[in-house]
């Protein structure tokens, strides 16, 4: 591939990833692990991802559980996990603590679904950018230092990925929707 192209690939898979990051943490009624992934633990004074202070199962579909090493560490976590936005309150055995999933209503899943789908434009518009810029700098180059014909093929190659991380994300948003409303 075209290192000029690179740049803009990189720019492109990194929005795409990034849609995947935030996929990952919206809940759908189901347990999954990956909703506690931002949340950091006060563990002496430093700010620690969750999965870094203790053990987190998946015990039925709709409960994790956490079992830190240290037990000193499940009020820290307890709190961490109540000041997030997670909007579960654990329940706190004195050695592990349980976080209960409720049931989704639908229309908390219609929200969900409009959310997914506004991250989804909001990186497919980043994906744009990106072809803009990577447009904008082929039109320079153009000015100068390669011929005409170059430029139109760089544009056509960095449209046709544009193209397809676009596909990408609407295939993303349509799996994840489909996820949400499915009860």
């Amino acid at each position: 591939m075209d290192e000029r192209l690179q740049t803009y690939e990189k720019k492109m898979q990194k929005a795409f990833d990034n849609l995947e990051t935030e996929y990952a943490s919206i809940r759908a009624g189901r347990a999954n692990p990956h909703v506690l992934d931002k949340i950091r633990v006060d563990y002496y004074g430093t700010p620690t991802p969750l999965q870094q202070v203790g053990n987190i199962t998946v015990p039925e579909p709709r409960m994790l559980q956490i079992q830190p090493w240290e037990k000193s560490l499940l009020k820290e976590i307890e709190k961490a996990i109540l000041a997030s936005d997670l909007g579960i309150h654990p329940s706190n055995d004195g050695h592990v603590l349980r976080l209960v999933f409720p049931e989704l209503t639908e229309e908390r899943r219609k929200e969900l679904v409009k959310e997914i789908k506004k991250k989804g434009e909001a990186n497919k518009v980043a994906i744009r950018n990106a072809r803009r810029d990577g447009n904008d700098s082929f039109k320079k180059l153009g000015k100068n230092d390669i011929s005409e014909d170059e430029v139109k093929q760089l544009e056509e190659k960095l449209q046709k990925m544009t193209d397809k991380y676009i596909k990408k994300i609407d295939e993303l948003v349509e799996k994840k929707s489909k996820e949400i409303l499915t009860v």
